[in-house]
């Protein structure tokens, strides 16, 4: 990619508790995808023309000022993985849910359409993370795990700095018993992140129970961004909306950090 080119300037969201490094989280807005997939879609595995999605990734990286295979991210499964990555991958990328670098210009990024997207710093120890943390890999231990692998690259849980970004919120998340009954299962107190719904059916804190997991895991600095994706329908693509819609298929939100 021609990093002289005129890039148009995307619209995205940012986190004040992570004021000291380069982030932002970008939705539908800037890029040229076309019909459901309109506008800005990262999301390689969708069934978008592929060369749109390659250019709207060229968007995000030159908002970052680096190329296209500096924007890099990790095959996500919904697993508690988290991974090192410390220059563009070479041949596949690992199957795992999130990234953490020390490496200067190389933006680690994370898709998501309501699961959350979690950006990580220390910048005192100049390490940082991202994460997916759907309700799955939440409940399974992404966040611990990503927390763990920076701590061992020298970052400080008392130093780092979290934001959790536009991901479905609880009174767009209707979910069903048995899916209230896996968290009380792994503790009786996540139970306090369902309210009642209609009839048998719950709405479930995504957010709420991410922020007391990393706040469970020592991260004093927590921001969640207030945006849901299912209800910003022109700014953030959301699965769950594109299942209500019958569209087949959703674009995916980009979420990256990077430092300087």
């Amino acid at each position: 990619m021609n990093m002289q080119r005129d890039t148009p300037i995307l619209p995205h969201a940012k986190a004040h508790v992570l004021a000291g490094v380069k982030h932002g989280f970008f939705g539908r807005e800037g890029g040229i995808s076309t019909g459901i997939y309109a506008t800005l879609n990262a999301g390689t595995g969708s069934g978008d023309d592929p060369a749109n999605v390659l250019e709207n990734r060229a968007r995000i990286a030159a908002a970052f000022e680096v190329d296209r295979d500096h924007l890099c991210g990790v095959h996500q499964v919904h697993s508690p993985t988290a991974v090192f990555i410390d220059g563009p991958w070479q041949g596949e990328r690992p199957r795992a849910d999130a990234l953490v670098t020390k490496t200067q210009k190389l933006a680690i990024s994370i898709l998501t359409a309501d699961c959350a997207p979690i950006l990580f710093a220390d910048v005192e120890a100049g390490v940082i993370g991202a994460a997916h943390a759907g309700w799955r890999g939440a409940l399974g231990g992404v966040i611990e795990a990503t927390v763990a692998l920076m701590v061992e690259h020298g970052a400080a849980r008392s130093r780092i700095a979290a934001a959790i970004g536009p991901c479905i919120h609880q009174p767009s998340y209707e979910v069903g018993p048995e899916f209230e009954a896996e968290f009380r299962a792994g503790d009786s107190e996540f139970g306090s992140f369902f309210t009642a719904g209609a009839g048998d059916r719950f709405h479930f804190d995504l957010p709420g129970f991410c922020a007391s997991r990393l706040k469970a895991a020592g991260i004093g600095r927590v921001e969640t961004m207030p945006l849901d994706t299912y209800a910003e329908s022109t700014r953030l693509h959301s699965h769950r909306r594109s299942v209500h819609e019958k569209a087949g298929d959703y674009g995916r939100n980009c979420s990256v950090i990077m430092l300087a």
